[in-house]
């Protein structure tokens, strides 16, 4: 049954061509929304949290500070409403889920630029 269902999500799930990218880097999301008859495109500019899942129903989520408030998103990899993602910058950091990033302020909030 877990073959079956594997073969189905290669086979007629549609994958986007993303750039890679991983926790603790900034990346840019474009959504295409669609209020009525009109739809626009919406970015979203944050730092990975994390990324999660595997597959069709693997996602990432995204933070982001609004003034003094953090505001995040969860997308799935697959979401249709995403037209493309653009990596700002590589951020080096130790783990795959950064969630103490949450608590940080300031200058303890930067991440590192990554020097490959």
């Amino acid at each position: 049954m877990e073959n079956l269902v594997r073969y189905v999500q290669e086979k007629f799930v549609t994958k986007k061509d993303f750039p890679a990218f991983a926790a603790g880097d900034t990346i840019t999301v474009y959504q295409e929304i669609t209020e009525g008859a009109k739809s626009r495109v919406q970015f979203f500019k944050g730092v990975v949290i994390q990324r999660r899942g595997q597959g069709t129903t693997e996602t990432f989520t995204i933070r982001k500070m609004s003034g003094d408030v953090g505001v995040e998103r969860i997308y799935p990899v697959n979401m249709p409403a995403i037209q493309k993602i653009e990596v700002n910058r590589k951020g080096r950091v130790r783990r795959a889920r950064i969630f103490y990033f949450r608590d940080l302020r300031g200058k303890k909030a930067r991440i590192k630029d990554a020097s490959y």
